[in-house]
């Protein structure tokens, strides 16, 4: 990971106490609000040594003062905080037919408005970065903020994804020089890049900021274009050992089903996701069916967001319930497996399609019934998330700034010279 331009982070001071500053910025970075004795836990020091540190980021205008916590007896702990604006990541959230982009500090303020542009997901490399990157210049510019300024860029997406390797093998695969995603994005920004999974970014934002917080066994379920699982077991989010868990969408759900873009037939993709939906829902409408989505153009029926179909649902359209009752009795399945193999505590419904509510999660109730050991599933809770349709530049924010400080801090603890 190149990180030439975080030279900005590092503080005037002996290696080791550049080392312990970057550890207790991550510190606070993690933990959001803290009081001198669980930064003294955390940082395993005493507390004559964590408040001369504290100290000195304090006038250093790193740190600030931020209310009071709970006492259990006597006197309330002053809590402290990482200011506003000290760390600023790019977030890219690429989707299949657009992509995010947004500018978060290290307290998740959104330094502008969330920019969604017209920029599909890709096979190869090379036009979409020209498009992405002209975006960016001109974002950063009218924002008024220098790339430099920035500890670096947190990018999520569809696909199989190997982090540590920095590729995903069904996107973006290289048309020419032989470097992996990441560094190719490296290249392209000239900042620090991480990629992560798209299912993986709205995990991290139900475990940091949603239902998942301060739970140990959680389940997130991504219904978006596609379908995708976040598992979080003991209280950390797992993924496997090349990121590759969570694959639920391409497990055969069909006999002799359609073909899946995996190259399998029948996945419950094929079937329970946004795309899925907007396939039956244009076959549908082209044979015939009566429905309210007969108003839209040739070019909306071509790719029908699964939003309109949900608004047809919420006006009372007949055929657009039952098509989300279908895909919420396959989802429903699916779950009950999962529910059988992980027993979690909590199942977040998350993504386009988890918008629908009640008319999926009816049907999915009465399929879990169905399918699921009673014993098992009167034990796990299934809620939708109330994080918002942004919800995932929050899950990129958090991984992205704890992997760039991590970098930091092994790069502070290498000899010099």
């Amino acid at each position: 990971m190149n990180l030439n331009l975080l030279n900005h982070l590092i503080l005037d001071s002996s290696n080791k106490q550049s080392i312990h500053k970057h550890r207790l910025i991550k510190h606070f970075f993690n933990l959001e609000t803290a009081s001198v004795s669980t930064l003294c836990k955390a940082m395993d020091m005493s507390t004559p040594s964590l408040l001369k540190l504290l100290t000195s980021l304090i006038n250093e205008d790193w740190v600030e003062k931020n209310g009071y916590g709970v006492s259990i007896g006597g006197r309330k702990p002053e809590l402290y905080r990482l200011k506003d604006k000290k760390i600023m990541i790019l977030c890219v959230d690429i989707e299949l037919f657009h992509t995010k982009i947004a500018i978060i500090d290290n307290n998740y303020n959104f330094i502008l408005d969330v920019k969604a542009i017209l920029l599909p997901i890709s096979k190869s490399r090379t036009d979409f970065f020209n498009i992405l990157h002209a975006n960016l210049q001109a974002i950063l510019k009218s924002a008024g903020i220098d790339w430099k300024q920035l500890i670096g860029c947190s990018i999520g997406m569809p696909g199989l994804i190997d982090a540590e390797k920095g590729e995903n093998y069904s996107y973006f695969l290289s048309d020419g020089e032989n470097i992996s995603l990441t560094a190719a994005f490296e290249k392209l920004l000239n900042i620090p890049v991480v990629i992560q999974n798209d299912v993986n970014g709205s995990s991290m934002a139900e475990f940091t900021h949603g239902m998942a917080k301060d739970k140990k066994n959680v389940l997130v379920l991504l219904m978006d274009w596609g379908v995708g699982l976040g598992i979080i077991m003991d209280g950390k989010l797992r993924q496997g050992t090349c990121g590759f868990s969570g694959e639920l969408g391409h497990i055969p759900f069909v006999e002799n089903g359609a073909l899946c873009y995996c190259g399998k037939h029948g996945c419950l993709e094929t079937i329970a996701s946004g795309n899925a939906l907007s396939e039956m829902a244009k076959e549908g409408i082209l044979s015939g069916k009566n429905s309210m989505l007969n108003t839209l153009s040739n070019e909306e029926l071509e790719r029908i967001e699964p939003s309109v179909i949900i608004k047809a649902a919420n006006k009372g359209d007949q055929y657009a319930i039952q098509l989300l009752s279908n895909v919420g009795t396959y989802m429903g399945k699916g779950i009950s497996m999962l529910i059988q193999l992980f027993n979690p505590e909590l199942i977040i419904l998350s993504g386009k399609i988890a918008e629908a509510k009640q008319y999926i999660t009816l049907p999915m109730q009465q399929a879990i019934n169905m399918y699921c050991m009673t014993q098992i599933r009167e034990k796990t809770m299934i809620n939708s998330s109330e994080l918002g349709e942004n919800s995932r530049l929050l899950g990129y924010t958090a991984s992205g700034i704890d992997q760039f400080l991590e970098a930091l801090i092994k790069r502070a603890k290498k000899p010099m010279g």
